[in-house]
């Protein structure tokens, strides 16, 4: 079956079963053919368990009968079907299924065309352009920035491809150009390739992760909209800075320190704090069930328990303390230094699991429709509070009195190679992050474990002559190539890696295919220079009373972010002036919303209580 649950009956799993697990796998009949590499198989033993590639399967089949080689295909893939799935998918339990849904139209109602797992660059798109955030639909809404640019340069300008669906989404009238099997849906193609372009992910079409998405999308825009002027960016109406509170258990000392910038608050689900059923819950539910059902009971947790989760104070232990000269713990405290026009939040749902791979943790997290904040806002030094000499500036140390003048001499490496990590991988991690913190390092590890240069030697440091394409590719790949290839140079092999960010395997391909003018298509695909940051100080941060209100949601159906669905749902305005109501962006599909899937969603879009409700067409 579909995870919608339409499609076979489950015989090939119900026979698994009753076999005792003996005969784990599974070939589609109706895709064999003489392409071994498109037939479909899969394994249902519990170290698989997804889609697996047979060596040898053509010799297989001929045992049993099966002439591969004379045989076409006939019945689409899993996978096949499960980008047709995303595409022509009626409403299940996130998407509202069975609900007789009122279809919506008109200006910020207009569906997007699944391109083949773009979901999750749908319902961002929507999120953040069909007119639920002002700022958004203020800058690229109107016709400025689509003027005067010139029609050959228009495919390479980020600003010009969001100002075009932005323009099209939050526009009533029927598009030029969409799908012509969905009348009235917009087909963002070239934003999709655009945004994705250089990067190892995002330019593939495999499903990807929605939040680490809009985090790359603020980034992209960034750069594009600091070329154009000093105004401040889009971003910046989602940007917080947090201020950590760090008291020396020692003498009892403080210091504050301002933390990164940021635009996505990622809270853990504190499953353990999820309330208990009582008698009266439980016997209705049981009542509720049938005889012979058994279901799993899904824990609940509130959002005020992850802010709790969140701000609590946590011991982080081997800090060392200048003032002191040695090392001692500290209890550290976060809490926000502003509260931006929109704060989007991220539940964190999956959490690695025994083979490392991403698992989805079952809960329902119980959103009010209104949240305060104010709480939580950073005061400074209170009265009374010693502080620490602000020309001291501690390093959290293993207890070392100076920091190891190389990662691999940090004798955090020999503690994590205790827990059974490989040196060079265990060597990255302390690189990467900093040293000193065990917990951060081995959550790196398990965050990269599955990068191709995981176990390799951490490189040199490049020489200060280096240029900006060298930067974060590994020379070891270089030289390897180079030698392997022997007819590419190492600059060539180099900028192929920067193309390809840093893949050994698809550098190789693009060398081969771009043989006839390499060194032409070395220039042309060369990223532009970054922009330099702006500078700290340069734009005021967007801060106003932390009082919020529910407006989006972006939910996510599926064992693990890089599979399954995503869907939107956006708090609008409604056509006859009225009060606002939930409408459900899934894909091609717009409709009014019945029951928005509060306790299930993945990403929710708060907006501040000052902050003006956009109105549902575009900035003329």
């Amino acid at each position: 079956k579909n995870w919608d649950g339409s499609g076979g009956s489950n015989g090939a799993l119900d026979h698994y079963k009753e076999t005792g697990g003996i005969y784990p796998l599974v070939v589609k009949l109706g895709t064999v053919c003489a392409d071994e590499e498109s037939i479909d198989c899969y394994s249902y033993a519990p170290d698989e368990d997804g889609p697996v590639r047979i060596p040898g399967l053509a010799a297989l089949l001929a045992r049993r009968g099966i002439n591969a080689a004379s045989m076409r295909k006939v019945e689409k893939s899993t996978a096949e079907l499960e980008v047709e799935l995303n595409a022509s998918y009626a409403f299940d339990a996130i998407t509202e299924a069975g609900a007789d849904l009122v279809p919506a139209s008109g200006p910020g109602h207009r569906g997007l065309v699944n391109l083949g797992n773009s979901c999750y660059v749908n319902s961002i798109l929507q999120l953040l352009c069909s007119g639920a955030v002002g700022h958004v639909a203020d800058r690229y809404g109107g016709a400025a920035l689509t003027a005067d640019v010139a029609a050959e340069d228009a495919p390479d300008d980020l600003l010009v491809q969001t100002a075009k669906v932005t323009r099209a989404l939050l526009d009533g009238a029927p598009p030029e150009t969409g799908d012509a099997a969905v009348p009235g849906t917009i087909a963002p193609r070239m934003f999709r390739d655009l945004v994705g372009r250089g990067h190892a992910d995002f330019r593939t079409g495999r499903m990807q992760d929605a939040a680490q998405y809009v985090q790359h999308l603020w980034e992209r825009l960034d750069a594009a909209e600091a070329a154009e002027g000093d105004a401040p960016p889009s971003s910046a109406a989602f940007t917080f800075r947090t201020e950590e509170r760090r008291v020396c258990a020692a003498d009892g000392k403080v210091q504050y320190a301002a933390g990164p910038r940021e635009n996505l608050w990622s809270l853990r689900l504190p499953v353990e704090a999820a309330a208990e059923e009582t008698d009266q819950e439980v016997k209705r539910r049981k009542q509720e069930e049938a005889p012979t059902e058994e279901k799993k009971r899904v824990p609940r947790v509130a959002l005020k328990d992850c802010v709790d989760a969140w701000a609590a104070a946590h011991v982080v232990d081997g800090r060392r303390w200048d003032h002191l000269g040695t090392v001692s713990p500290s209890s550290v405290s976060t809490k926000f230094a502003n509260f931006p026009s929109y704060l989007l939040v991220q539940t964190q749902r999956y959490e690695l699991g025994p083979d490392w791979t991403p698992v989805k943790i079952e809960a329902e997290v119980d959103v009010p429709s209104t949240i305060d904040l104010e709480g939580l806002r950073a005061s400074g030094p209170a009265d009374g509070e010693e502080l620490v000499p602000e020309e001291q500036e501690d390093v959290a140390m293993p207890d070392a009195a100076a920091a190891p003048a190389s990662p691999a001499d940090d004798p955090l490496v020999a503690q994590l190679m205790d827990m059974g990590f490989g040196r060079n991988g265990c060597i990255r991690a302390v690189a990467a992050t900093g040293g000193g913190d065990a917990a951060a390092a081995t959550t790196w590890i398990f965050e990269h474990s599955t990068d191709e240069d995981f176990n390799d030697p951490l490189p040199a440091a490049a020489p200060a002559t280096a240029g900006p394409a060298a930067a974060g590719v590994d020379e070891a790949v270089v030289s390897s190539l180079t030698e392997s290839l022997g007819m590419f140079t190492a600059d060539q092999v180099r900028a192929a890696l920067v193309i390809n960010g840093g893949a050994g395997d698809r550098a190789a391909d693009w060398l081969f295919s771009h043989m006839d003018d390499l060194d032409g298509a070395v220039a042309a695909a060369a990223p532009a220079p970054a922009p330099p940051p702006a500078p700290e100080t340069s734009h005021p941060p967007d801060d106003g009373p932390g009082q919020y209100t529910l407006v989006g949601l972006v939910s996510h159906i599926g064992k693990n972010t890089s599979s399954g669905h995503y869907v939107c749902h956006l708090r609008r305005p409604s056509p006859d002036g009225g009060a606002e109501r939930w409408v459900i962006y899934n894909d091609e599909k717009v409709a009014v919303s019945e029951a928005p899937p509060v306790l299930h969603a993945y990403l929710y879009l708060f907006r501040r209580a000052d902050v003006a409700v956009a109105g549902a067409g575009r900035p003329e």
